[in-house]
């Protein structure tokens, strides 16, 4: 039995007669040809605007006999602090180590202004408000993490792994001998030297591209930091004991902190709430 049979035996109980089948026949025929024609053009149109929504990237389904939707507008996630923070290494990472005969840290904050240079022999050179704006000579100094001391040989050679590096860190800082009025460190202080150490290596000392990016990476998973969202300068974030960060995640550099660490070994804390513009990079003079 075909298609038209059934059609017929289902819908006839009784059997009719030859012409009203024959009609029946050919209306249905046109009717089938009709509507494939009518499809047929419906058909072709979609595949027009298909082609046309896979050329620019969207994808839109709909059911037979319904309204086209428009593509609902994507909503961009939320980036997190977190997630700055390692984009900010990600970028330390992969910039040139850069090179110069003196590495030179500025730090401005309440209109002082303290300029350090350093040559890899350990030289060191500053300018500020009690050197009446000349460049002096101080002999020699080492490079000074918080608590503890560190050679530019060291700095090149310090773990690129993140929990390396805070293990290594941990390891100088209880081994440098530091003290405060009170005494020896206790573990307060050692936690306070440790973020001001993965601090300085991500803002004023000549540490290498990869362990910048170590240093970024142990800031990140370090437990308290708070998320500030955007602060003029980049990402702001606030560290235990209230210490403030801004962030440029564009050039994996901080742009200003609340504390440093000066070339002494001394901790200043800024009031300002911005904190102080710090910038440090490789040089080949001293200005005259």
């Amino acid at each position: 039995m075909n298609d038209l049979q059934t059609l017929r035996a289902a819908l006839t109980p009784d059997e009719p007669a030859q012409d009203v089948v024959e009609r029946s026949r050919h209306r249905l025929q046109n009717h089938m040809l009709t509507g494939r024609r009518k499809r047929t053009g419906l058909i072709a149109v979609g595949v027009g605007v298909l082609a046309a929504a896979v050329a620019a990237g969207v994808v839109v389904a709909t059911l037979p006999g319904t309204p086209a939707q428009a593509p609902s507008q994507a909503v961009a996630p939320a980036v997190t602090g977190q997630q700055v923070l390692l984009a900010a290494a990600t970028v330390a990472e992969h910039a040139p180590a850069g090179t110069g005969k003196y590495w030179h840290i500025r730090t401005a904050s309440d209109k002082q202004v303290y300029e350090y240079w350093f040559t890899s022999d350990g030289h060191m050179w500053f300018r500020g408000a009690k050197t009446a704006g000349k460049v002096m000579p101080l002999g020699l100094y080492p490079l000074r993490l918080a608590a503890a001391e560190v050679t530019f040989e060291q700095l090149r050679t310090l773990p690129t792994d993140p929990a390396a590096l805070r293990d290594w860190l941990v390891n100088a800082i209880a081994h440098s001998g530091a003290r405060t009025s009170a005494g020896p460190l206790t573990a307060s202080d050692r936690e306070r030297e440790l973020l001001l150490s993965m601090v300085s290596l991500v803002s004023t000392l000549p540490a290498p591209p990869a362990v910048r990016a170590a240093a970024f990476r142990s800031i990140a998973a370090y437990p308290g930091v708070q998320d500030l969202g955007s602060v003029p300068g980049g990402r702001g974030f606030l560290l235990p004991r209230d210490y403030r960060l801004v962030v440029d995640p564009a050039t994996g550099r901080i742009n200003r902190t609340s504390m440093y660490v000066s070339a002494d070994g001394a901790i200043y804390q800024v009031a300002d709430p911005q904190g102080a513009q710090v910038g440090a990079e490789w040089t080949d003079s001293l200005p005259n």
